[in-house]
């Protein structure tokens, strides 16, 4: 029996997405992220069935979208409810590297309230990435303040 409940080079929790163009959506991630290929089974047919990606810290994993085994895509559901979230050293430089990658934006660039700076896009395959890299500390108060000015009103929290 294993002395850990997680394999080694694992993080308690890695996002699983389903993508249409398995093969393509891994260069996208290595060209607008950095990725490193850990790992790709293909299926009889050249699908793949399961890969393992590196960015930075973190494990993506990542299948074909399989509509009988009810796994399908954003693409395929014309959206989706789910953001990456990836926090990077530079977002400027990262942000443009992943729109010169085939990224589309969703939110430009800015530096938030809550301390980040920020920007939205929308990945070839349908899934949202929000890029951010912390600039500033900011207590929950202030985060408060700050967030009731921007919108207007109390927020309570």
């Amino acid at each position: 029996m294993s002395q850990t409940y997680k394999p080694a080079g694992y993080t308690t929790l890695s996002p699983y997405l389903i993508v249409k163009g398995a093969a393509e959506a891994i260069a996208f991630y290595q060209a607008a992220f950095g990725a490193v290929e850990r790992m790709r089974l293909e299926m009889p047919g050249g699908l793949i069935g399961h890969a393992e990606l590196q960015i930075d810290d973190a494990v993506l994993m990542l299948a074909e979208e399989m509509p009988g085994m009810g796994m399908v895509s954003p693409l395929e559901l014309n959206g989706t409810p789910v953001i990456m979230t990836l926090y990077v050293r530079d977002v400027d430089v990262q942000f443009a590297q992943a729109i010169a990658a085939g990224g589309t934006v969703v939110q430009a660039l800015e530096t938030k309230f809550y301390g980040d700076r920020a920007g939205q896009l929308r990945d070839p395959f349908g899934h949202l990435w929000t890029l951010m890299t912390h600039v500033e500390d900011v207590s929950h108060e202030e985060m408060r303040l700050r967030m009731a000015k921007l919108y207007g009103g109390d927020i309570i929290g």
